[in-house]
């Protein structure tokens, strides 16, 4: 089976793109990459060696092991050879995964028509999709031209919550400005939007999940919290990565 996980040029998130692509080889899946003219991406360098984070450092970067399966990924044949955004039209694939990131390099992936209507073809099939903190948000703006709705309309999701994102841009606004702030309106606010109301009386829509500490790893994946609709698993920020990968491949094996 084929996985497919589009990336911007620069700016992703290691984490969140090295676990999955780990689990997803570890169970004998194909991962196809995707980026904007077919180049390999790089990932958002202050996540991978802490430049200009100072004491949050330890906080705020990619865990070791993170960092470690990152440098293993990028030497990768399917990381090194991936498709150029033109060619997601035609691809043929069983699942697909929407990483996150929020620096600026992120904003051409997030607001590609390509991607977004990737994802739109996705949800159409009944296909797996996953998405992650800032992967979310091409979710919410693939748009179904027939209803005027967002995929997510009427679906329970996750995201990157606003007190993550508030937290870290307040941590580190006074000399990195807007870097942890990607867009004027928080993650969760724009999801929350494309979501709709829900049924009146029901649960929410929107869940920000138990207070995050700390990170999930490979052997504490209960850690990491995940929400699943359907096909649709959605996933908060690097310290769900584990779990996020681990349900993904649950989904895929389901559909198999």
């Amino acid at each position: 089976m084929r996985v497919v996980i589009p990336l911007p040029a620069a700016d992703f998130d290691p984490t969140e793109v090295s676990v999955p692509w780990s689990i997803l080889r570890a169970e004998g899946y194909e991962v196809v990459f995707s980026t904007p003219l077919g180049q390999p991406a790089r990932a958002d360098v202050r996540m991978l060696d802490g430049r200009g984070l100072l004491f949050w450092a330890p906080v705020l970067r990619a865990r070791r092991e993170a960092r470690e399966l990152h440098d293993e990924m990028i030497r990768s044949p399917e990381f090194l050879s991936p498709l150029p955004w033109s060619q997601l039209a035609q691809l043929k694939a069983d699942g697909l995964i929407l990483p996150g990131g929020h620096a600026p390099g992120m904003k051409p992936y997030l607001e590609s028509p390509e991607v977004q209507g990737l994802a739109l073809r996705f949800f159409s099939e009944r296909r797996p999709v996953a998405a992650i903190c800032h992967g979310v948000v091409v979710l919410a703006r693939a748009v179904d031209s027939d209803t005027g709705r967002s995929v997510l309309f009427g679906r329970r999701s996750t995201c990157l919550t606003r007190p993550m994102e508030m937290s870290a841009w307040s941590m580190t606004a006074l000399w990195l400005g807007r870097y942890y702030r990607t867009y004027t309106q928080t993650v969760e606010e724009e999801v929350c939007a494309a979501q709709g109301e829900g049924d009146p009386g029901g649960p929410p829509l929107f869940s920000r999940g138990p207070f995050a500490l700390f990170r999930d790893g490979p052997a504490v994946t209960n850690r990491g919290y995940t929400v699943r609709d359907g096909q649709y698993l959605s996933a908060r920020w690097p310290g769900d990565a584990y779990a996020f990968s681990r349900d993904f491949v649950e989904m895929l094996e389901d559909r198999r």
